[in-house]
């Protein structure tokens, strides 16, 4: 499986071509509705062109915002890929500097700022992540939270009472899945239940 990997915050670049500036902002984004507010707030309006891309998931969208079709946004994408990187939304404006590039100096201009300016940002790795609720008796539950901290990854989101204990909604790396299980059936003699989302 292909390690994939996102950006911990924003990064930029930028660089010069044949008299055109170019400034490439690159950040992570969870959804749709996040990279469009990106690409909104790091685009520039006196700018000639402000094209993008983003990828999240299977999810991905480019644009050449004005440009010769194909030269801009799919570049941007392919520099994303490129680099494996998931849930990061670029964009890439250009203050025109008079002279032509052409849409083979295009693609190399937008796809190289936007590549630039990834290989240059910090890198985080993905870790796939899997849901899962405990259900617990209160004789169970402190040494169960307190086991479970010590488990890398693994995050108790809520916990909820009930009359005879807590049912937590904990997430943990799909690596360590079986690990969590054995540790809560081992931790609680069999009487705690594990449910692992489909």
């Amino acid at each position: 499986m292909l390690t994939r990997f996102t950006l911990p915050g924003l990064a930029t670049s930028r660089q010069e071509i044949k008299k055109s500036r170019f400034i490439a902002s690159a950040g992570p984004v969870a959804d749709e509705a996040a990279a469009k507010a990106f690409i909104a707030a790091h685009s520039d309006p006196t700018a000639n062109h402000n094209c993008w891309a983003w990828r999240c998931g299977q999810n991905y969208r480019f644009n050449d915002d004005g440009e010769p079709s194909g030269t801009a946004g799919k570049p941007i994408l392919a520099a994303l890929d490129g680099q494996a990187l998931d849930g990061v939304a670029v964009v890439v404006t250009r203050w025109f500097g008079g002279v032509l590039l052409g849409s083979g100096g295009l693609i190399r201009a937008y796809g190289g700022t936007a590549a630039l300016c990834l290989r240059e940002a910090e890198k985080i790795e993905l870790v796939e992540a899997l849901a899962t609720t405990i259900t617990c008796t209160f004789g169970d539950l402190a040494r169960l939270q307190a086991r479970l901290a010590t488990v890398p990854g693994v995050l108790v989101s809520e916990q909820v009472f009930t009359d005879t204990g807590a049912v937590l909604s904990v997430s943990a790396p799909k690596a360590e899945a079986e690990q969590v299980t054995q540790l809560v059936l081992d931790l609680t003699s069999g009487r705690a239940a594990i449910n692992w989302d489909d």
